[in-house]
């Protein structure tokens, strides 16, 4: 009975400093995440803006700023850029980074130098959006290296304007996306495909599956979780698209708001110092996340008891 106490002790002495080393956590979320988080919704139920040198409100109108942001045709366009920009990265990303992880985690291709096309395939990750956005808008500027190479090769007569045409920019911006990201897809497939247990890939092998059917009966079906995360996180990355297309085409979406995307939107609600607009657009963005996470995730078939 002795020996029981002093073990209980025990556990409740580990288990206090537990809770010790989680306040640094618990005070950073709060102060950081949870009261923004609050602050954000109470002031999406309040008429709050600057008007030249005069402030108007706060005044509480209810779900008026909700309702406004539905009403704007402009939440429509930009959500379908988004949506827009966003497939056109993350199909080229999955399917070249299955492709890559495959051969990376494939024993028998043997390649050579594979640890550091690994480092080269991942680095793209480690630049910050800013630099890369810099670096493309001038190599596909008018005047870019770009155009001179396409005009050199005798492909242009003149300068092709990459950010005045609609699907150019569009696709500039997807690119930068898909090269920034796809190092990081790759090497959670890659690490999810080595943790398959070889010996499926061996009875497949003894009866006659060939490699395509090993990789679509075997492989894709027990990666279907991280399968699952990876669409799930980079449509939230999607959503959240702001750095490379503000960059890009200067905050003004150009050509024809075609590239303006909603965080671009939601930032100009806040660089005007509306806060009950800007707060609106947050919680639906919020809302939205959270009804395509759950979409996405239904659609893949995935539950715990799989």
């Amino acid at each position: 009975m002795g020996k029981k106490k002093n073990t209980n002790k025990r556990v409740n002495r580990y288990n206090y400093w537990g809770y010790v080393f989680l306040i640094p956590f618990i005070a950073v979320y709060i102060v950081f995440q949870l009261i923004p988080l609050v602050t954000t919704v109470y002031n999406s139920f309040f008429e709050h803006y600057r008007e030249g040198l005069m402030e108007i409100g706060p005044n509480f109108i209810g779900l008026g700023n909700y309702i406004a942001t539905f009403q704007s045709p402009d939440l429509w366009v930009y959500a379908k850029n988004t949506m827009i920009m966003w497939v056109m990265g993350f199909i080229p990303q999955i399917v070249i980074s299955l492709i890559l992880a495959a051969w990376f985690s494939d024993n028998r291709m043997r390649i050579k130098g594979s640890r550091f096309f690994k480092t080269v395939i991942y680095l793209p990750n480690l630049i910050m959006a800013s630099a890369f956005s810099m670096l493309f808008f001038a190599l596909f500027s008018d005047g870019g290296p770009i155009n001179y190479m396409l005009m050199d090769m005798g492909l242009l007569a003149k300068p092709f304007k990459f950010l005045s045409h609609i699907w150019s920019a569009r696709t500039l911006i997807a690119t930068m996306n898909f090269l920034m990201w796809f190092g990081n897809t790759t090497i959670l497939l890659m690490a999810g495909m080595m943790g398959i247990d070889s010996s499926l890939y061996e009875a497949a092998e003894v009866d006659g599956a060939t490699s395509t059917q090993r990789f679509f009966r075997i492989t894709l079906p027990v990666l279907k979780p991280i399968l699952v995360y990876v669409a799930i996180t980079s449509l939230i990355g999607g959503l959240q698209m702001f750095d490379v297309p503000q960059i890009l085409t200067d905050g003004k979406g150009e050509p024809m708001r075609s590239s303006m995307t909603l965080i671009m939107y939601l930032n100009k609600w806040l660089y005007s110092k509306n806060l009950g607009r800007g707060g609106a657009l947050s919680v639906l963005m919020f809302i939205i996340t959270g009804i395509l996470s759950l979409i996405v995730f239904k659609m893949s078939g995935y539950n715990d008891e799989d």
